[in-house]
């Protein structure tokens, strides 16, 4: 039985980076069937501004979500609510508050490295998305596992801050063990960025654990060749899972 794969298929990269990074809804649309269609199960995108910034603004995540909608309603499409997308928790508040219930993300990510981290899981419930809520280090636990909406999470995400590959997969085990000896039984996921991207979905496969692949978090193939597109890294992920 295959495990869930994520694409997440843009983050805040920009063409520069390399010109098949999709921005526009269009293209995000485009990416996001393709993604599903090589082999992912949902996916995470940034809504963009016009000129490329990650936003969280309602125009702009109904333009995103409406697109993807439009092409193939039936991808499973989350966003961030990142606070690097605004001002600030107030401001984010204000934003995810407005968002247009005809044109919602199937789900949302809250980062509980971030202020107001519990009252955005709140809020993402309250207006009819499924919350996944992610843990970048071990110092982020306490306030995960603190918050009213730990056990309504669709999954955890674990994302290790740190550079080196093997400490990487250490501490996605580290605070995986920690969420189950508090009981959480919501599936968990890994992933890593650039170097220790492939080496973390390697580990999330190995410890049977949700994972994701994407521009956001790579731009190269294992091999160390650039990916051509999302799904040439959701195709390779599928292929490490069976062992090919």
């Amino acid at each position: 039985m295959t495990v869930l794969l994520k694409a997440a298929v843009n983050g805040g990269r920009g063409y520069a980076e390399n010109p098949a990074v999709p921005i526009t809804p269009a293209e995000i649309a485009g990416a996001a069937i393709a993604a599903v269609r090589a082999g992912a199960d949902v996916v995470h995108a940034h809504a963009r501004t016009a000129d490329g910034g990650q936003t969280i603004h309602p125009d702009d995540i109904e333009a995103m979500v409406r697109a993807v909608k439009a092409a193939d309603p039936s991808v499973v499409l989350g966003t961030t609510t990142g606070l690097w997308t605004c001002s600030g928790h107030i401001e984010r508040m204000k934003l995810v508050e407005a968002w247009p219930a005809g044109a919602l993300p199937d789900f949302a990510s809250v980062a509980f490295c971030e202020e107001g981290a519990a009252e955005a899981a709140e809020l993402v419930l309250a207006k009819g998305m499924i919350l996944e809520s992610a843990v970048w280090s071990p110092a982020d636990v306490p306030a995960l596992l603190a918050s009213p909406t730990l056990h309504h999470n669709v999954r955890i995400l674990i994302e290790p801050e740190v550079e080196d590959p093997d400490e990487a997969v250490a501490m996605c085990r580290l605070i995986a063990a920690q969420v189950r000896a508090a009981g959480v039984t919501a599936p968990i996921l890994y992933h890593g960025y650039e170097v220790t991207a492939w080496p973390v979905v390697r580990a999330a496969f190995e410890d049977g654990c949700e994972t994701r692949v994407g521009y956001e978090d790579m731009l190269l193939l294992e091999d160390g060749t650039p990916a051509p597109d999302n799904t040439a890294m959701v195709a390779l992920a599928r292929r490490i899972e069976s062992g090919i």
